[in-house]
């Protein structure tokens, strides 16, 4: 089965529906590529999706191990280069609730940083660059 079903709008933008949830995006091209930037571009997509992906993998370790990660935040920058145009780095900014992690928790933690399926997934030429706040 797809996953989603996109149809472009005109104007640079695009809505995409989850086929299994029938939730709906709309993507928009960025100010410095010709667009209006009145929703997410589809490369802040990617850079987001490395942080989502992250989360969730945290998330389901912890609630294996029976800890809270509610209220982690997340700041994501993206940071595109020239020539080719593309995605040159990813800054994710992790801040963890206060908390009594473990050396091993924060181990653990630091290993999904590098190991989930989007950060795998994407070039080796995209700097991935991963601070976390304990």
């Amino acid at each position: 089965m797809a996953t989603s079903h996109t149809v472009y709008l005109g104007e640079l933008r695009t809505e995409n529906v989850h086929l299994y949830s029938g939730q709906k995006l709309i993507t928009d091209a960025p100010v410095d590529n010709q667009g209006r930037a009145e929703a997410f571009s589809p490369t802040d997509l990617v850079a987001t999706a490395l942080s989502d992906c992250m989360m969730t993998i945290m998330g389901i370790k912890a609630r294996d191990k029976g800890l809270d990660l509610v209220g982690t935040t997340i700041e994501t920058t993206k940071i595109m280069s020239a020539d080719p145009r593309r995605i040159g780095e990813i800054i994710v900014e992790i801040t963890f609730p206060k908390n009594n992690f473990s050396d091993k928790d924060k181990a653990i933690f630091t290993a999904i940083t590098k190991s989930c399926p989007v950060a795998l997934s994407l070039h080796p030429d995209v700097k991935q660059t991963i601070k976390l706040n304990w």
